[in-house]
């Protein structure tokens, strides 16, 4: 016999669930389907749709190159601070995206910390496409770091250890033993960053700007529809609607 769900259970379980998929259910209902390969096709959506894409996978690399190092770090080395290191790293979570984009124009602007030796170098960041890969990564990074240290930290050391007593280098252990382990975790983390990175907003528009064919990825292009082709925009976020659900359904089965 199969147990009976709590009514006050069953009822906010509801409640949640409509207030989650009715938007989504909204958003699909007034999609004018029928104008959406003429939208496709239309050379700024083709520049938006390009430089998302461009910009989330090298915004997903970087977050992969530099975020796995750091997990480890946090999850195996007895770091001084490492807790204040680990609460500083989930800040990007839960800090306003524009907050972000204001942090990251301090830092990395022409007038920011690092200004004077990126004019000397040629390369600020800001209000350039290298700017909409920064702003991408510092929100998705934390997704990523967080994912795999959870799973470092939740494994066992036999393994390494093992290894280690054999004559393996410690390089050599964490890329043999430890990084296969885990490897379901990282390509979990790294779903999330990617889905992160694609749907960046706020840190992007802050600090790179919405420049048409330079700065401009789809949340930003669907913004500016949102003023002068409202239909154009409900087309475009459907878009990402599908794109965000196939990422989630990939992360699932890979998890599974």
């Amino acid at each position: 016999m199969r147990p009976r769900t709590p009514l006050l259970l069953a009822v906010p379980a509801g409640v949640s669930a409509v207030l989650l998929l009715l938007p989504l259910l909204a958003l699909l209902d007034r999609t004018p389907w029928g104008r959406l390969p003429g939208l496709l096709g239309r050379p700024d959506v083709q520049q938006a749709l390009w430089l998302s894409l461009r910009c989330a996978l090298a915004a997903t690399a970087l977050s992969l190159l530099l975020g796995v190092p750091l997990a480890w770090v946090l999850a195996r080395t007895p770091l001084p601070g490492r807790r204040v290191l680990r609460g500083l790293v989930t800040v990007p979570l839960v800090l306003p995206p524009v907050v972000g984009g204001v942090a990251l124009l301090l830092a990395f602007g022409r007038r920011g910390v690092l200004g004077d030796l990126l004019v000397e170098a040629g390369a600020v960041p800001a209000f350039t496409t290298w700017g909409v890969i920064l702003a991408e990564a510092f929100v998705a990074l934390p997704f990523l770091v967080l994912t795999v240290e959870g799973a470092l930290t939740a494994l066992p050391r036999d393994a390494e250890e093992v290894a280690g007593t054999l004559g393996s280098a410690p390089l050599r252990v964490f890329l043999t033993v430890t990084l296969p382990a885990v490897g379901p975790s990282v390509a979990a983390g790294t779903v999330l960053a990617g889905a992160r990175a694609l749907g960046e907003f706020g840190a992007t528009t802050t600090f790179a700007g919405s420049l048409p064919g330079r700065t401009q990825t789809v949340p930003l292009a669907v913004y500016a529809l949102l003023q002068d082709d409202p239909a154009a925009a409900y087309a475009l976020s459907a878009v990402l609607l599908a794109v965000s659900v196939l990422l989630v359904l990939g992360l699932r089965t890979r998890v599974r």
